[in-house]
């Protein structure tokens, strides 16, 4: 009996898996402890499914604890120490900025400021020890000072030579027992200063405070019965809550890498090995690409300004969710987000005193959303919708069915854009693509979002209101290791790849507690004279099929191969993964027909009499736009022009154009 809980910004999805059935519920999120609204959604989930939480076999969890708290620059109390003379790391940075012609746009502030950094007389170079470090105790004294709840200690080359790093380590778990210590090179592992010590910083920061959070989480899951949860990483696996806990940086992604993976799990048996998946929740929208059944990952990117160089799931995330509100701007132009109504008081449509108008209470007044309850068991207030969207129609000039598709088009405007940013930017024609609408609010707008990038396929799953909640729960356990190595000319052999790939699995296999995990290796690979990589993944880690794949990969990437060229490898990572447990999709999809009613539904300014299916929709059934599909936790808007099929297990099918 498989039980994953994701936290959203609005709301806090359940799903039980318990073998020929799949058993989903909401609750509204609790954002100032989050395990408050996690243990509402469990006991709804349990509670409709009519078993005891003992029978629970697997908890597993993905949550914004670690994201909220990077967005909104709370951290622990932290202290940092460098290399005598590079303390200032954090600060210097890197030269590109995001507008290139916005010179005057502040970064982000360090985590640790200047007066909270601390020299280590120590140096250590590619090859070795240049300067001893003599007295590490002294070190520790001088971070006891500054009365630190976390420190990171970051030293030049440590990721080759970590004996300092180590003796540090030791030095201040002796002075300072109870406070959090990162070390850079078990975070990141990697060369580039400047990305090791902002990821460390990172880790430090934010560590202290996820793990008292999840000792608040184990406290209740033990007094409930259930088992401790596992969490979910950035990197799309889970892992054991104390190894969370412990290396915060590994989750600033865990809510939406949860939607990945079940889009992963969906793209591998459904016969859409592609998909553009968005995820649309009450704040936000997360985009990701599956590509052959496994979703893209990256080396590491920024959030919130913040540079993190560690392996992910490759997410554009912008402020366009259900919770997002409209507004006027100083130029009397209509726009939404990012700032979101989020879980309260939530859209005016929830009832809970909201006055400002979000995305959902523009479907709401379009005929969209409709029915007594939204998800949740809120129930729905309709004139509260409509007076905020009034109030904005009036700032702006409009009448309020105008104003309402305003604001669903202004939300939309801002999703394609983050559909071409993850497709068209990087080279990849969405036209070959089904998207994958998933989300509380995402199956609103997929019909609309696909005509925009001529795409004529949308998949909604059955529990597309829940998907992250169902991918957590048949999510893989992993555990990365990796390494720069600099291996190039001669010295790029075979037998040099058997070393590191034997010793990293080793240490991956290890980190995860399992001796016969499968292990997947990674290599990051350049032409020499090049400053960036391309990560490359190949079975037989040979010199030959490394050359082969990276040629290969470069001319798809940028047009053009250089095979004369030499090659150099510069980071090799291996990831042990032990496979989630079987999760059947089509389980529950029973053949119960929906109710059927209809409703004057508004596109394009015209309003249409749509039919509308309440319930789950059983295989076989035929849906025709215009429509709308109300399921238990999401609803589905099938426009003019699209017609769909529920397949076998429960997904709807939903295809633009002229039938046959």
């Amino acid at each position: 009996m498989l039980l994953g809980v994701d936290v959203g910004g609005t709301f806090t999805d359940a799903v039980l898996a318990d073998g020929d059935r799949i058993v989903t519920a909401k609750a509204s999120s609790t954002p100032g402890d989050q395990s408050r609204g996690v243990m509402d959604a469990v006991s709804a989930v349990l509670d409709r499914a009519g078993v005891p939480a003992r029978d629970v076999t697997r908890f597993a969890h993905g949550m914004t604890v670690a994201t909220n708290a990077l967005l909104e620059g709370d951290a622990a109390r932290t202290v940092l120490v460098a290399t005598e003379g590079f303390t200032d790391v954090v600060e210097l940075a890197r030269q590109h900025r995001p507008d290139l012609y916005r010179l005057c746009v502040a970064r982000p502030a360090p985590i640790v400021p200047p007066d909270r950094r601390v020299a280590a007389p120590e140096r250590m170079g590619p090859d070795g020890m240049l300067h001893p470090l003599e007295d590490p105790e002294a070190v520790a004294d001088a971070v006891a000072a500054h009365t630190p709840e976390s420190v990171a200690v970051v030293l030049l080359h440590a990721d080759r030579h970590p004996a300092h790093e180590l003796a540090i380590g030791a030095a201040l778990r002796d002075r300072l027992p109870g406070v959090h210590v990162s070390l850079s090179h078990q975070v990141v592992g990697t060369f580039r200063e400047y990305e090791r010590a902002a990821t460390t910083e990172i880790d430090a920061g934010l560590s202290p405070l996820l793990a008292a959070y999840l000792t608040t989480l184990a406290t209740r899951t033990d007094e409930a019965g259930l088992p401790r949860a596992r969490i979910m990483q950035s990197s799309g696996g889970l892992t054991d809550a104390e190894r969370a806990a412990d290396h915060a940086a590994l989750t600033v992604l865990s809510g939406p890498a949860g939607g990945a993976a079940a889009a992963a799990l969906l793209a591998s048996r459904g016969g859409h090995p592609d998909l553009l998946c968005f995820d649309m929740g009450g704040t936000s929208c997360d985009v990701c690409v599956v590509q052959g059944g496994e979703a893209r990952l990256t080396d590491g990117r920024e959030i919130a300004g913040r540079t993190i160089a560690l392996p992910m799931v490759d997410i554009h995330t912008v402020g366009a969710g259900g919770g997002s509100v409209g507004w006027r701007d100083p130029g009397g132009a209509l726009r939404v987000g990012p700032r979101s109504a989020g879980a309260v008081p939530g859209p005016a449509c929830y009832g809970r005193g909201g006055t400002e108008p979000a995305v959902t209470d523009a479907n709401v007044v379009l005929g969209r959303i409709g029915g007594a309850q939204l998800a949740g068991g809120l129930a729905l207030d309709r004139a509260a919708a409509e007076a905020a969207v009034d109030t904005l129609a009036a700032q702006v000039g409009l009448d309020r069915l105008t104003c309402a598709e305003g604001i669903v088009r202004v939300a939309n405007a801002e999703m394609v854009r983050a559909l071409r940013v993850m497709t068209v930017q990087r080279g990849i024609d969405p036209r070959g693509f089904a998207l994958l609408a998933f989300g509380g609010a995402g199956p609103l707008h997929a019909c609309a979002l696909a005509e925009e990038l001529g795409m004529t396929t949308v998949l909604v799953p059955r529990a597309g209101g829940v998907l992250s909640a169902l991918g957590l729960a048949a999510a893989d356990r992993r555990a990365t290791e990796q390494r720069t190595v600099m291996l190039r000319g001669d010295a790029l052999t075979d037998e040099a790849l058997r070393v590191v790939t034997d010793d990293l699995a080793g240490l991956a296999r290890a980190a995860l507690g399992e001796d016969d995990a499968e292990v997947r290796h990674v290599f990051a690979a350049r032409y020499a004279g090049q400053a960036h990589e391309l990560a490359i993944a190949i079975e037989e880690p040979t010199a030959g099929a490394l050359r082969a794949a990276f040629d290969a990969a470069h001319a798809e990437r940028y047009g053009f191969a250089d095979p004369d060229t030499m090659l150099e490898l510069v980071t090799v990572r291996a990831t042990a993964v032990v496979p989630g447990p079987p999760v059947d999709l089509a389980a529950g999809a029973g053949d119960t027909a929906p109710t059927r009613s209809s409703r004057p539904v508004v596109f394009d300014g015209t309003t249409h009499d749509a039919a509308v299916l309440a319930g789950d929709l059983p295989p076989g059934l035929e849906v025709a736009g215009p429509a709308v599909c109300e399921l238990r936790e999401a609803t589905v808007v099938v426009a003019p022009g699209w017609h769909g099929r529920v397949d076998a297990a429960g997904t709807l099918i939903l295809e633009h154009g002229v039938r046959g």
